[in-house]
């Protein structure tokens, strides 16, 4: 699979849960998540976020498959990627700390952060590097 397409799924699958998580920290965690609610609701917040850039990233990659001396396949493939590790890292990290799982996944929660960090450089090389 192209990896357009694969941005295109997870980011579907993102999206998707990302609402899922959002409801279900607000109806059935908030009583038990306390002052963790907000860690949770931060974590939604980036998981949603990076969904739609993700979808961004994997329409560039679609779309511009035409005209493949303009597409700047690289960045925007480390771009996906990075989202990707992203919301895994961050998200999921804050995810497990918000239901008291193991401090141990706080130092975890800043690579998910450099990693959408590398993603948003990345889109701006490919921006760069994109025909005009």
């Amino acid at each position: 699979m192209a990896a357009g397409r694969w941005f295109l799924t997870i980011a579907a699958l993102y999206g998707a849960s990302g609402v899922m998580l959002g409801a279900f920290g607000a109806h059935a965690l908030s009583a038990r998540l306390g002052g963790g609610l907000a860690t949770w609701q931060t974590a939604v917040s980036y998981h949603l976020i990076h969904a739609l850039a993700l979808l961004g990233v994997g329409l560039w990659l679609r779309f511009a498959m035409a005209d493949a001396a303009a597409t700047p396949h690289l960045p925007l493939t480390l771009a996906g990627w990075s989202f990707v590790a992203g919301v895994l890292l961050f998200s999921g990290s804050l995810y497990v700390l918000a239901l008291g799982g193991p401090r141990i996944f706080g130092p975890i929660t800043p690579l998910g952060g450099i990693a959408f960090m590398i993603g948003w450089l990345a889109l701006a090389w490919a921006a760069v590097r994109s025909a005009p």
